[in-house]
């Protein structure tokens, strides 16, 4: 009987795995930058754009995903997530609709599990930056040795 199944199936990568940290010394995970694309938006490829299109596409151009979308000339599919999140906005709404929203939130690495299947990070934001930064020191994971429990001969359960 053939294993696996759908494409998405199984947990997301993990990229503080060690078979993950692996991956990103050879070049497997993706570090976008923290304060997004620059430059203006790619021109609308669709037929006429509503206001509310418009306004959805300036701000999804302007995210740290956008550097790959341009990348990979992901342009056609950024414009048909803007269509369909804006139709799926409307009261009166299709659930296919919405359901269509999700998959395109995961597929362009807009949701969490998104940019994990898609082994896309957001690099740190340098301290000029208006996000905040975190000043907590980075804390060591445990390891498998570091959570086994010492019990002393002689004592049972």
């Amino acid at each position: 009987m053939p294993r696996g199944g759908h494409a998405a199936s199984g947990p997301p990568p993990d990229p503080n795995s060690l078979r993950s940290a692996k991956a990103v010394q050879s070049g497997g995970w993706t570090t976008l930058p923290a304060e997004g694309r620059t430059g203006p938006a790619p021109e609308w490829p669709l037929t006429e754009q509503t206001d509310r299109e418009a306004a959805l596409w300036e701000d999804l151009w302007a995210k740290p995903q956008a550097v790959a979308w341009e990348e990979m000339d992901q342009v056609l599919e950024v414009a048909l997530f803007c269509r369909t999140l804006a139709e799926a906005e409307r009261p009166d709404c299709r659930v296919d609709v919405k359901k269509m929203v999700r998959s395109y939130l995961d597929s362009l690495g807009l949701s969490v599990a998104g940019m994990l299947r898609n082994r896309w990070k957001v690099g740190v934001a340098s301290a000029g930056d208006d996000l905040p930064v975190s000043s907590a020191p980075g804390r060591r994971r445990p390891s498998a040795r570091d959570r086994l429990k010492v019990v002393p001969s002689g004592e049972g359960a």
